[in-house]
């Protein structure tokens, strides 16, 4: 089964905090992206959303459009008027060939709310799931008739984080609904990332392959760390460097039929963190262990 490596370019500039990286152009981490082996990037902040602009900037650099995060509202919002709103954003992504859309729902976000212990979030009750399944499936519906299909970021600090509040999700949405997998949210939100693999694989279609390094995990989980502050602390890095067990969740993957992307998405400070060295590893890593999987990488 073939698959592609993409990166994330908040390993260059943090989406949440610009001021990480922030005076690092789109031409650098184009450059380093492909001088790195990557075939792709996902959307960054650095980014032009006019693909008449970044489809020829993209090309120039051998690279394919990955995806793209969009922050969702759909707990909160009627279908039609979120399907409205995010309209641009799939425009984007279907004319420059992005077959899914990073999707992660932040109904009740507060402002800067990555800066507030991860404790801090909106939650659904049991008895909300019927409801929301019905909803949500119902966007994802009119995104796969647009022609980009609808993949659930789990994150920390939004209403899907758990293994139990995705269990939830895909009991009560369908097929249409697809899963992205996260390893490092998964670790985060305490979960099991071989048994959410196991339970769920089959509505896989979009992967983050975000590496956890467990001693500052546990001071996280031990403070209650901000977001932003467990990143600034080095929580993350790029696969293999990490302690996330990789090769048996990417052997399930292959043996599963997975053929989109994997991506490696490690937000560091760039400061500590050179992007360029940890993109190269995070690419030299995933695409051994991939392989050794069982995977074909197409570059």
């Amino acid at each position: 089964m073939a698959v592609r490596i993409g990166i994330n370019p908040i390993t260059w500039v943090n989406d949440d905090d610009p001021s990480l990286g922030g005076a690092t152009t789109l031409e650098t981490i184009l450059t380093e992206t492909k001088a790195a082996g990557y075939a792709g990037s996902e959307l960054g902040t650095k980014f032009p959303r006019d693909s008449a602009v970044l489809g020829p900037i993209l090309e120039r650099h051998g690279l394919s459009l990955v995806s793209g995060w969009y922050s969702g509202r759909i707990y909160e919002k009627e279908v039609e008027a979120e399907f409205d709103a995010i309209l641009p954003h799939l425009t984007l992504l279907r004319e420059l060939g992005a077959k899914v859309v990073v999707y992660a729902d932040t109904s009740g976000e507060r402002d800067q709310m990555s800066r507030y212990p991860v404790s801090q979030r909106a939650r659904l009750d049991d008895a909300e799931w019927p409801a929301y399944g019905r909803k949500i499936t119902a966007l994802a519906d009119r995104m796969a008739e647009f022609g980009v299909r609808m993949a659930v970021h789990h994150h920390m600090q939004t209403i899907i984080e758990t293994n139990h509040e995705i269990d939830r999700l895909m009991a009560h949405s369908g097929e249409s609904v697809g899963l992205l997998f996260d390893t490092g949210h998964c670790v985060y939100a305490k979960g099991d990332p071989a048994a959410l693999l196991a339970r769920h694989v089959g509505r896989v279609n979009h992967v983050h392959c975000k590496d956890i390094r467990r001693s500052v995990l546990e001071q996280a989980w031990a403070t209650d760390m901000s977001f932003m502050d467990a990143v600034l602390a080095g929580i993350f890095t790029v696969p293999g460097d990490g302690s996330v067990d990789y090769p048996p969740l990417l052997a399930r993957l292959a043996e599963a039929g997975y053929s989109g992307w994997l991506v490696v998405e490690a937000e560091q400070d760039p400061a500590r963190a050179h992007p360029l060295t940890y993109a190269t590893m995070g690419y030299r890593n995933l695409r051994r262990m991939a392989e050794a999987a069982g995977f074909t990488v197409s570059d």
